[in-house]
Formats: C-alpha cells, sequence, structure tokens
C-alpha cells in the first residue's frame, strides 16, 4: 500500500515503496561496489550452489552473484516490482551470466518456492522496507525455503553511520531521530544492527554479523555524487517539514554551485551491515514449538 510514509521519501517504483525506483537503486549500487561486493564475498555463498536473490531490483548483484556459484550453480530472483523483475529479466539477455539464472515477481512475506529449494538466500538492501512483524515473516520464508545447513545472508543500510562535512556532524543523526521516532522507514533504517538478534529470533543458528563504514572524500566519484546529492536533497525536504536545522536548506538543489559534497572538504559516509544465519539441521525453530519441517 502507498503510505504518506513511503510517499515522502521518494524515487517511488510501482510497489509505492520509497527509493526503490532502479534508477535511485541502481545509483547507489555503482556509488558503493566494491564495499557491497565485498560483504557479498562474505555471505558464505559457495561455488554450485542454487541461490536465491531475495528482493533484487533491477539485478545488481546477479551477474556476481552468478560469478560466485559459477556454471555448475543456479540463480533465482525475486522483486515485488513488476517492472524491476521485468528489467532484471532484460538485462540477463546483455550481462551474459556464468549460470542460469530465472527472474520472477513475488513477494518476501510469500515466497513462491517449496521448503528446502535453496542452497543460499541472499537479501540485499531490502529488509528496510519491512516493519518488524513483516521482517520476521520474511526471515522465516527464507529459512523455509533454504535446506538445513544452508545460508541465509541478509545486507543493508545502517542510518546510524549517515553523515556528512563540512556541516554539522550530528544534521544526520538529528534527521533520523526525529524521523525514527515512529515507525515507519526511517525507524527500519535505525533497526539495521539488531538484524543479528532478528535472525536468531527466526530459526537461525551460527549467527554472525559484522559492520562496514563505507566513506567518500571530495571530489566525489561521478558515481557517488549522482546518488548522494538527490539523496540528500529527498532528505532535505522531509527535514525542513519536520522543523530542523536551516543547514538543510545547502541540500536541497543537488546542483547548486555551493553544494557541501563540492567542497574541498566535501564528505559523505553510510553504513552496511551484513548478518549471516544457517539453517538448522532438523528444521524446527527454537522455542517456537514447531515439528520439523
Amino acid at each position: 500500500m502507498l503510505t504518506d510514509d513511503h510517499r515522502a521519501w521518494g524515487f517511488t517504483s510501482s510497489t509505492g515503496l520509497g527509493f526503490t525506483h532502479h534508477t535511485i537503486v541502481d545509483a547507489h549500487f555503482d556509488a558503493c561496489r566494491d564495499a557491497y561486493l565485498g560483504l557479498l564475498g562474505q555471505a558464505g555463498i559457495q561455488p554450485g550452489a542454487h541461490v536465491l536473490d531475495a528482493g533484487c531490483g533491477g539485478g545488481d548483484f546477479l551477474p556476481w552473484l552468478a560469478d560466485l556459484v559459477g556454471p555448475e550453480g543456479r540463480v533465482s530472483a525475486v522483486d515485488l516490482a513488476e517492472e524491476n523483475a521485468a528489467l532484471a529479466t532484460e538485462r540477463l539477455t546483455r550481462w551474459s551470466p556464468a549460470c542460469p539464472v530465472e527472474v520472477r515477481r513475488a513477494d518476501l512475506l510469500e515466497l513462491p518456492y517449496p521448503d528446502d529449494s535453496f542452497d543460499a538466500v541472499w537479501c540485499a538492501n531490502t529488509v528496510q522496507y519491512l516493519g518488524d512483524a513483516e521482517l520476521a515473516l520474511a526471515l522465516r520464508e527464507m529459512r523455509r525455503v533454504v535446506r538445513p545447513g544452508g545460508t541465509v545472508a541478509v545486507k543493508d543500510l545502517d542510518a546510524h553511520l549517515i553523515t556528512a562535512r563540512p556541516i554539522d556532524p550530528y544534521l544526520f543523526a538529528d534527521f533520523f531521530r526525529a524521523a525514527g521516532r515512529t515507525p515507519g522507514y526511517a525507524a527500519q533504517l535505525l533497526r539495521t544492527r539488531d538484524l543479528y538478534r532478528h535472525l536468531k529470533a527466526a530459526g537461525l543458528t551460527g549467527v554472525r554479523q559484522q559492520t562496514v563504514l563505507i566513506e567518500h572524500f571530495a571530489p566525489l566519484t561521478p558515481q557517488a555524487r549522482a546518488f548522494y546529492a538527490p539523496t540528500c536533497a529527498q532528505l532535505a525536504g522531509q527535514a525542513l517539514e519536520l522543523g530542523l536545522s536551516e543547514q538543510w536548506r545547502r541540500f536541497v538543489d543537488p546542483d547548486a554551485a555551493d553544494h557541501p559534497l563540492d567542497s574541498p572538504d566535501g564528505y559523505i559516509s553510510e553504513g552496511n551491515v551484513l548478518a549471516v544465519g544457517t539453517v538448522p539441521g532438523d528444521g524446527t525453530v527454537p522455542g517456537d514449538g514447531t515439528a520439523p519441517r
């Protein structure tokens, strides 16, 4: 459902969820490619595996997942937005991935696969759109479709580590504190470093988690500026509506001659969290009283 909260964040796809249009998703991937691929490489995905990309967007991770599993593996992918699934499918014809890849439109809350279909799930920059109850359901679905002994890996943005220079270093922190006081997208971006607890609650074992700081220094690369300048403009509009610091006006126009990110001391950072767990061998969820699946 398209809510006022989601409309406010902009860059929406047909799902109505903010920051899900492929243009902004692609720009974010391009800006943070090295860090993203570094985290993908630590997710424990093995050659020959059948992997599900849960929330694939326009498919940015698909060729890299295909390279990880190799010609003996397979990749399946789902996205809630029909146009994203279609775009990812079209791009595959140009990418020539290293293994078979199938993309379909589907909801993470009701994955269209039988139990134990996959060796691993990779879910990147997607759970930020789910409330706590939805996150619990999505993780149980990921766990259900992964075989015992398989891997569930979730990567997402941690808004606590977003900051910029040369402006008030607490500008973004104050915004997310104000916007995150009520349930919704901002609060969910502040939940990311608790992912390990949610994976444990979903019945995954051996849960491990790491957080990385992604930093961009002036002069920003064209890819970094193409993502962060319009994103900051969206946040600035929200911050000014909330009555926050007038310093946000410096971000309103992405093309402003005195944009903070174009300063000789320009800087912006974000955090990313990777949480990884293993599906237990007997198929039960600790403490929930269920029989083995």
